[in-house]
């Protein structure tokens, strides 16, 4: 079979989202053990003390914590209604959906390109974890005020989701080459 015959847009695509659904859940693990951990290792007494602090007052004032993923959530359904947002309920069932959703849509991406470029896929999928990072994280999240800029974060804040990310790259690209063999 000559290598041409070989690359097929499609069936990339199609391994490359389900590898990236899987590694969307793959990186929740990781970021609830081993990066909540690491997250704890590199904080201060101090840091520590403000994170429970604020935790606390937040708790008291009745606000539910809301991430990223739900702001998304209900900033997506808003422009999709003409302006109605989520309830809470809402929220917390559509941030997992959108986590997930953009994992399966970039994993997509990864893997279409990946059928065709062997620089995409260096370091075994931990580049396009570190890409995504950065134009995700670092770039997009903040730019569409779905978190406070950066320079309200401590750099070594962003050691535990930098570390996330190259956990989903790597997962992306083995189950990415498992997928895709069998297809």
């Amino acid at each position: 079979m000559s290598e041409k015959k070989r690359h097929h847009l499609v069936r990339g695509m199609l391994a490359g989202a389900g590898a990236g659904l899987a590694a969307s859940w793959a990186m929740n693990v990781f970021m609830a053990g081993p990066g909540a951990q690491l997250h704890e290792a590199l904080e201060t007494e101090e840091e520590q003390r403000y994170e429970r602090e604020q935790e606390r007052q937040r708790q008291e004032r009745g606000e539910p914590k809301i991430d990223a993923t739900m702001k998304a959530a209900d900033a997506l359904t808003a422009a999709a209604t003409g302006g109605q947002h989520l309830s809470m309920e809402g929220k917390q069932k559509g941030g997992p959906i959108v986590h997930y959703g953009f994992g399966a849509l970039v994993g997509a991406l990864y893997g279409g390109l990946a059928e065709y470029s062997s620089t995409v896929r260096m370091g075994l999928g931990t580049g396009f974890g570190t890409m995504l990072f950065a134009g995700a994280d670092l770039v997009a999240v903040p730019a569409l005020h779905l978190s406070p800029p950066l320079k309200e974060f401590p750099a070594k804040s962003l050691a535990s989701p930098f570390t996330a990310h190259l956990v989903y790259g790597a997962a992306t690209e083995i189950l990415r080459r498992a997928l895709r063999a069998a297809i």
